[in-house]
This record gives structure tokens, sequence and C-alpha cells, in this order.
């Protein structure tokens, strides 16, 4: 029998959206409901529609079309949809919004008035001569203006780009100039841990190398004093400009939305979505992934700038939700923050990163024993794969054992989830209890079959709504990227196994993997064995050459307070890992490090890591970088 961490309940069962949608179409247990999703793409997501309730201008005469491929599919054919509509049509008295900024002050916005600012927001830029087809970019800490200009954006039929609110005037510039931006919408500033961000003067640098941006629209986010340029307006102007306040006729293909993502080498690449694609599969996945219902509260503690933001936006919306939006670092003005928020606004559904709990692990329990948590009835993660020990410390400490966690697993180029749970089925600690409905994800060898008990690629062999309509002006790339090992086949990037019991795993990414004496191993495993010593905060392992081994393991390793970092520690922790994983994949080095490098949405950069440590020179994009000092640290650990 399977040692399951949580069983869903009778009161989860009961409530469960998902059990309720399958057996409304004759299945009565999950494999049968996922078996249909992947069988039936015509019924299944005709269904997902009417259970989300989305509206329609002119309803559509088929669901999909892949006849130029299926890296090509279009959906919803004949049809006429703006996502905004949707978003936009609960009850107006309901609240939709609720901010509140690290300083503490706090906003709300009803249905009716997120509505009604939306259609301000969306005359002010059809004033300034914003026209379908045009690129603006969005680069706001996460407030609710930002959550206003995203669906305003979408809703006179431009295309909005996210950008992370701690970019650096570089990064910004080369994107604008990709996509030949025309607006951009910046704030005068954020705080993080009681410290003023610049933000109206990074975006000033930025515009200087973006010779296409016309008009930047400046929102007063601290109310500081900054420069307004002879292309700027400030929101307020904005907002009492014009009179068309309607929403675009749009079709389900057309773009809505231009998000980048890091590669590990050359520029960038602007994965295009869609009306028709990325608002369902956000919302498909809040509601029968995470059970998100009409009242509840979603809070994922996330940035604009990675795809949870829009994700949090537009899917929590579309389902009726109240979203949460903070503006804020973590553990200020001290750990019990985010438990703080939790207790004080009433979250139902919480969702934050593995490595963000292993930072406020390391002040103990008691910043959450001290706050109420009862409101808590589900726990979500994504963005990189669990170690044990903070996956018992989220669901038991947090979650008390009671809510389940729900580990979600996809990309910016899915709009949303691959891989998952559910609150209908049972979990095992740090794994995902299946694919997500509609996805036809699978594990598969070298050759392309199917592979059970052992890693192979994690793959889809269906296509699904939310799958990129490709990348900006790159037709190629977004080919070779994901499309290219086998015909007519996802190939994600990640791997992944599925154990005896049915339960999947991601062992890391595809480009990350160690192989040991011919031993393929994922980073994810090494790193729990590394975790898994009392001493050991977080780590990260990459692979290094070796003469006789092909490649070596090198570990890096963040220690607890109150160790001591010595040369019979890291030999302590290499006799643990190797216990555990077996002596031939036993690491030739353990290194000791303040820091790891991180994105801004959290996930450790295992590839800038081996590069710094080998020394080359090119370590790829940084711009989405956290903490570059980080990488210099790890540059001087070589020997």
């Amino acid at each position: 029998m399977p040692s399951f961490a949580w069983v869903p309940t009778r009161p989860y069962l009961a409530r469960s959206r998902l059990r309720q949608f399958a057996e409304a179409h004759g299945h009565t247990d999950f494999p049968s409901l996922h078996r249909w999703s992947i069988e039936d793409l015509d019924g299944f997501w005709r269904a997902v529609d009417r259970d989300l309730g989305l509206i329609w201008k002119k309803p559509y005469d088929r669901v999909l079309d892949s006849s130029r491929g299926i890296p090509w599919t279009t959906w919803w054919l004949g049809g006429r949809m703006n996502f905004v509509a949707s978003a936009l049509r609960h009850d107006p008295s309901r609240t939709a919004l609720i901010y509140e900024g690290e300083e503490g002050v706090t906003r709300r916005l009803t249905y009716g008035e997120l509505a009604a600012a939306v259609r301000r927001c969306a005359a002010g830029l059809r004033s300034l001569g914003v026209k379908p087809g045009d690129r603006v970019w969005i680069f706001l800490p996460l407030t609710p203006e930002c959550a206003i200009a995203t669906l305003s954006v979408a809703a006179i039929g431009a295309i909005y780009t996210p950008i992370f609110s701690g970019y650096a005037s570089d990064a910004i510039a080369g994107r604008l100039r990709d996509c030949e931006a025309s607006v951009l919408i910046t704030g005068d500033g954020f705080l993080r841990r009681g410290q003023v961000i610049q933000m109206k003067e990074t975006a000033d640098a930025a515009v200087d190398g973006a010779p296409s941006v016309r008009t930047v629209i400046v929102v007063p986010r601290l109310g500081r004093q900054v420069r307004l340029r002879d292309h700027d307006v400030t929101w307020d102007f904005m907002m009492a400009q014009g009179k068309d306040e309607s929403l675009a006729d749009t079709s389900p293909e057309d773009p809505y939305m231009l998000i980048y993502t890091s590669g590990t080498t050359g520029r960038p690449k602007g994965a295009v979505h869609v009306h028709g694609g990325f608002p369902v599969k956000a919302a498909q996945d809040l509601a029968h992934v995470f059970d998100l219902q009409s009242g509840d509260l979603l809070w994922w503690f996330t940035d604009i700038g990675w795809m949870m933001g829009p994700w949090l936006i537009a899917g929590g919306l579309i389902n009726g939700a109240t979203i949460l939006l903070y503006d804020g670092a973590p553990d200020f003005p001290d750990a019990g923050r985010v438990w703080s928020i939790v207790e004080r606004h009433r979250v139902t559904h919480l969702g934050i990163s593995p490595t963000a709990i292993r930072g406020l692990m390391r002040t103990g329990e008691e910043p959450v024993r001290r706050h109420d948590r009862s409101s808590l009835y589900v726990l979500g993660s994504t963005g990189e794969p669990w170690n044990p020990e903070p996956w018992w410390w989220y669901f038991g400490v947090v979650g008390e054992k009671r809510a389940p966690l729900i580990n979600y697993s996809g990309g910016t180029e899915c709009s949303g989830g691959i891989l998952g749970c559910t609150t209908w089925t049972p979990l095992k600690a740090t794994a995902f209890a299946c694919p997500v409905p509609g996805i036809a994800a699978d594990v598969a060898d070298a050759q392309g079959r199917s592979l059970r008990g052992a890693v192979g690629e994690l793959v889809i062999r269906q296509p699904w709504p939310g799958m990129t309509r490709g990348f900006w002006r790159d037709r190629e790339k977004y080919l070779t990227t994901y499309w290219s090992r086998f015909p007519n086949v996802w190939v994600h990037g990640d791997w992944a196994r599925i154990d005896d019991d049915g339960f999947w795993y991601i062992e890391g990414r595809s480009d990350d993997t160690l192989k040991v004496a011919g031993k393929r191993v994922g980073p994810a495993e090494v790193e729990s064995a590394a975790t898994a010593h009392a001493a050991v905060l977080e780590a990260a392992a990459i692979g290094v050459p070796h003469e006789l081994k092909g490649e070596a393991i090198v570990v890096f390793a963040v220690l607890r307070p109150g160790h001591e970092a010595t040369d019979a520690l890291a030999r302590e922790i290499g006799d643990s890992i190797a216990e555990k994983l077996g002596r031939p994949l036993r690491p030739q080095a353990v290194r000791f490090v303040t820091d790891l490098p991180k994105t801004r949405n959290a996930k450790i950069l295992r590839r800038v890591i081996r590069g710094a440590y080998l020394g080359l020179a090119d370590l790829g994009d940084l711009s989405a970088l956290e903490n570059p000092a980080a990488v210099e640290t790890i540059r001087s650990t070589r020997m």
C-alpha cells in the first residue's frame, strides 16, 4: 500500500469541483476522467468551457484544428471572445481584489469598482493612441493599478508584456526593442525591506535605449517626486481621458500577452499567448487542480513578471474568487509577515515557492504558530522540485496536515500546469499525483517511447488551449525548443519519473541532469539527500567534467544557523549523500556558500552555478538573476 501524506476527507470530497465535474460527465474516478480529457479533446474542452462559464460574443463552431500540425493548433474556431468579459462578469458587490503594501497600506476593490476602473483605463489608453495589436509594457509592482492595466490592455485588443519589478534598465530595453513596444506603464518606485527601490529612473534609462516607445504612464505608488519627461503622463491623467470604454471584438486566437522567459543562451524568448489560451488554462487549473471557487480568497506570492502573476489575475477573476496582491518582502518587518497576511485577510488558497519556504524555515515554527491559519483550505507550490523537509514543514506546520499541499509544475509557455495534484485524490510528500486534466503528459525514453520505472523526458502528446502560439517573430526557435525531438510531441525540458504507485516526480531540467559513470541522476535527488543532513538548509548540485567518470558531482550547501563551515562537515555531508544514493554518487566536493544564485521567482540557476564554478566567461542570460553577488561567491569556491 502506498504511504499517503494526505487523503481527502468527506468535506473535501463533497466540495470538490473536479469530482462534481467528472461525475456530471459519467466519470467516477480520476483515471477515467483523465483518459476522457486526452482522448476526446472536443468533448472535454467544450465541457470545460461550460464549467468555467466563459463569455462568448459569438459561439465557436469547432473546438480545435490541428491541420497545420500539433505545434500550430488553433482553438475555438469561428468564435469571438475577449477574456476580460469573463473576468469581470461577477456580482458587482463582491470583493474582487485586496491589496497590501509592505508598509501596511491596504486597498479593496469590488468587481463593480474593478470593472469601472478597467473601462476608464481602456478609454484612457485609447485616447493616447493605443490600438489593437500594439505592445504595452507593464513595469509595476503587484498593485491594483497593475491588475487594472493588464485587463485594460487586453480589453482594447492590444498586447501587454509583464516585466519583473526588479529588472535593470538594460534587460528592459532589450525586450522593449525586441517587440517594438509603443507604451510603457511604470511606477515611481516600491519598497523592499523598508528601502525605496526606484522604478521611474530605471524605466527612463530603458526607454532611452528603445526608440519605439512613444508614451510612458507613471503610477504614483509611493508619491515620490519624479521627473516627467516630454512623453510622460501620469496614471491619473490617463484615467481621466477618453470616452470609448468598450471591449474590443477579439478572436480567441488574438494575442493578448507577450511574456519573456530567459534561456540558457541567446536572447530571451517571447512567448505569445492568446485570449482563448492562457486565461482559459489558468482558470481551468485553478478550478480543477486547486478547487478554487466563488468566494474563495487566492494569494500567490509572486511578481507580475513571473507567469504566476498574470495567472493569478486572469484565472482567479474568471473563477469569481477574490485575489490578493502583496507588494513586499515575505519576511518584513519580521518572519511572521506571510502568516499575518493569511490571518488578517482570511486567505483560503496560498501559493508560495519551495525556496521561499526554506527561507522562512530559518526562523523556526513560532512565527507561524502565533497566527491563525484556520482559513487555509489549500496550500500550493510551484517553480522547482521539493526536498522532503521543507515540504513537510509547509504541509505539517503551516497547513497542520489538514490542508492539502497541491504541488504544481508546468511553465510559461504552457500557461500553467503539466503535472499537479487535486483535492479529490491522495497526496504523497514531494510528488505530483497526476497530470493536469486535459494534459496528455508522459515520460519518454530517448526514442520517444513511453517509459516507466526510470527517469526520462517529460513530454506532452496532445495539444491543449494554453500552449503558446510560438515565440515572437521566431517560428524556428519555438519549433526547435519544444518540437524537434519527436514528431508532434512537446518535449518540455524536464526529467521526470513515475513511481510504482503512479505518482510523478520532476528530477530537474534536462540540461541540469547529472550523469556519473553512466548513471543519470537529477539534481533534485542529490539536493534532497544533502538537505536531509541536519546542518544543511538548502543545496544545489551540479555536474563537472571528470576524466574517468565523465562527470562528477559538486554540491553547494547553505548551512542552517549555528553550524560552522568546516572540512569535517563537508566530508560528513558527502558521506550522508553517499549513504542515501550510493557510493558512486558521492559528491567530489561540498562547497559552503551563504546564498545560491536564484531568479526573482526563486528558481535556483544551476547552469549559472556550473558556469561560474568552471570559470566560464559567458553565463547566458542573467537578466532574471535576483542576487548577482551569489555568482561571485560561487566563483570564489573554485580550487
